[in-house]
């Protein structure tokens, strides 16, 4: 689990983060995202409070990118960023002391900071049962929407928590409009990579992503899903 832990410090540390990200920082430990001003995705992560600072734990190969962009926000805020090195351990088996339930679904069980380990747990295969996306693999910076990735099924935005980066787009996009594209789970029969196109009858159906068994995550225009879905040398169904 390639992970990188950013400490937030400083007496301004929760109204400047919550003026930037999708989620109630009030509310921590949360799960959030930074967006564009147009509304998609940059980074996600979990926000935890730890004693005088607020820990954002997000994928490493995003930190220094997430780090310049918060820096960019913070201008005369008394706040100040730094990576600590903290190793985090994350399980499904019986939470130890001092853990952490995965504020995402029960499903993802606990983390805990300061220890690092895994439990061994098919983390994909719980990943397509529930349809939750991951940072690289499903969710993809300046190309992501985060509704149409399950972020409100997941807890994962606040639409009642006032203004952040991307917030118009995003209220518009749930109260103004239909989600026409999006994430789901479907069978499937064969082999075909992650980003692997997916049609039917010689028109693009979406993105075929990870997959467990015989099932996959895919993101698709709902309005062409039926019968007769290729990917590569694989076969799609709807569930």
């Amino acid at each position: 689990m390639s992970r990188q832990i950013i400490r937030v410090t400083g007496e301004d540390r929760l109204e400047f983060l919550q003026g930037l990200v999708t989620n109630d920082v009030r509310r921590a430990p949360c799960w959030a995202a930074l967006l564009t001003p147009q509304g998609k995705y940059l980074a996600d992560f979990l926000i935890i409070p730890r004693g005088d600072a607020l820990l954002l734990d997000v994928h490493a190969d995003l930190a220094g990118d997430l780090m310049r962009r918060l820096g960019m926000y913070r201008l005369r805020s008394k706040v100040a960023l730094e990576p600590v090195e903290m190793a985090v351990a994350r399980g499904t088996s019986p939470a130890p002391e001092g853990a952490i339930a995965d504020p995402r679904h029960e499903a993802l069980g606990w983390r805990l900071y300061g220890k690092g380990g895994d439990d061994g747990s098919d983390w994909d295969a719980i990943r397509v049962a529930h349809c939750i996306p991951e940072t690289l693999v499903e969710l993809i910076p300046n190309e992501t929407f985060i509704l149409e990735a399950g972020f409100e099924r997941l807890h994962g935005v606040d639409f009642r928590k006032g203004c952040y980066v991307g917030q118009e787009v995003t209220a518009r996009m749930k109260h103004k409009t239909e989600l026409r594209k999006g994430l789901t789970t479907l069978r499937i029969e064969g082999a075909a990579p992650v980003g692997t196109k997916i049609l039917r009858e010689g028109r693009e159906v979406g993105t075929l992503f990870t997959r467990s068994g015989g099932r996959a995550i895919a993101h698709v225009r709902f309005d062409r899903l039926g019968e007769g879905m290729e990917a590569g040398e694989a076969r799609l169904s709807a569930e």
